[in-house]
């Protein structure tokens, strides 16, 4: 009781002291939204009722791989969400959708669930606290640690010991995961692997290929754009009838991403087009500027550069969509976010960003990319149901 409450009084004083960057942060388009619900409760009300299913999920992914689960669930179910992406998503489900509230509000917000549900590493000290003092039910999912973040995690592994006793259930994506997680305290662990290999994967939009060798950049961040087009201009030099779609991982730099692809346009004499104007597929470049249309193309491309892993900081993205649609991936060496999904697909090429044109010549030696494994969520929909009914 009494660590909780000098954490509480640090994450009040933190709070204060951040004030100012938040006020600013909220104008910008990406955390409009996020930023005033979460630390200012701007539109974000407690849930209208109590005892529900709740669950708790970061952004897109986590949100997008809910609906297998979500599917066998009989309505009644909360979800809050930290990105402005990820609840996009989550309103798509039937289910009452809000931000989580930053942690020194929680302990007023939160209403008694009879079980919650976390997704992955959303491990807040406040939400874990404040849900079992009011005698919620709480379950870890899809849990994981990444190589990048144990080292910090077993620094303050007093700290997350606290936080994890009060975790009823802990579902990890791998045995490694496990010991991990059994290294900071935790218990009552099962193996299951990763859910996101549950999650049916399909298209909205049929599109018809063109007649031409399509190159698929997906989820790219800040800077992957540069070395998929110094690759791909070398490499349209030799194959005449290549095209590349760039799709941004996030909305606010479609612009800047235009303005780059078009610098490359005027100095290699290729044209570009963006996908919200001309959807005929007509260019050598195409920017798709429109959400939710990446397995729409994923199904019309013959290689996918899978971006988010050419960076240091991100992590990479899920495999399994551009695996799914048969296309033959390429993508960074940083990917150890998504490294348990990685490990059930195979004919990926791993590169430096300086090696993807290389990685483009050898991918017509090479066979399209699988996933070969499935995710048996039925314990775990058990288990959810049995705590809702306790």
């Amino acid at each position: 009781m009494a660590f909780s409450f000098i954490y509480y009084i640090l994450a009040a004083v933190l709070y204060i002291l951040a004030l100012p960057l938040l006020f600013v942060l909220s104008f910008k388009k990406k955390y409009r939204q996020s930023i005033p619900a979460r630390f200012f409760l701007w539109n974000n009300p407690r849930f209208r009722y109590s005892d529900r299913v709740w669950f708790h999920v970061c952004s897109l992914g986590e949100a997008r791989a809910l609906k297998p689960i979500l599917d066998h669930l009989d309505g009644d179910v909360h979800i809050t969400t930290i990105t402005h992406t990820g609840q996009t998503e989550a309103k798509k489900y039937n289910a009452e959708v809000r931000y989580l509230p930053y942690e020194i509000f929680l302990p007023f917000w939160i209403r008694k669930e009879r079980v919650l549900v976390v997704l992955e590493a959303e491990f807040w000290y406040m939400l874990f606290v404040s849900a079992f003092a009011k005698k919620t039910k709480i379950i870890l999912l899809n849990a994981r640690i990444s190589d990048k973040s144990l080292k910090s995690y077993l620094q303050f592994s007093w700290f997350y010991k606290k936080m994890l006793s009060r975790v009823a259930v802990v579902y990890v994506q791998s045995k490694q995961d496990k010991n991990r997680l059994l290294a900071l305290g935790a218990k009552n662990i099962e193996v299951i692997g990763n859910i996101k290999l549950a999650a049916k994967i399909s298209k909205t939009k049929e599109y018809q290929k063109p007649n031409a060798q399509v190159i698929v950049a997906g989820s790219t961040h800040d800077g992957e754009e540069k070395a998929v087009l110094d690759a791909f201009v070398e490499y349209k030099n030799a194959h005449k009838d290549a095209k590349l779609i760039i799709v941004p991982r996030h909305p606010e730099r479609f612009d800047a991403v235009h303005t780059l692809m078009q610098v490359y346009a005027t100095q290699h004499h290729l044209s570009v087009t963006r996908f919200s104007e001309d959807q005929s597929f007509g260019s050598d470049m195409i920017l798709v500027d429109m959400m939710g249309e990446l397995n729409n193309i994923y199904a019309i491309s013959d290689i996918a550069i899978l971006g988010g892993a050419f960076r240091e900081d991100v992590g990479g993205h899920n495999p399994l969509e551009p695996a799914y649609f048969g296309c033959k991936i390429i993508t960074g060496t940083h990917f150890f976010h998504q490294k348990e999904l990685f490990r059930y697909v195979h004919h990926v090429q791993y590169v430096q960003s300086d090696a993807i044109l290389g990685a483009l010549e050898k991918a017509k030696e090479l066979p399209p990319s699988i996933v070969d494994q499935k995710v048996d969520l039925e314990p775990v929909i058990q288990k959810i149901q049995q705590s809702a009914q306790a």
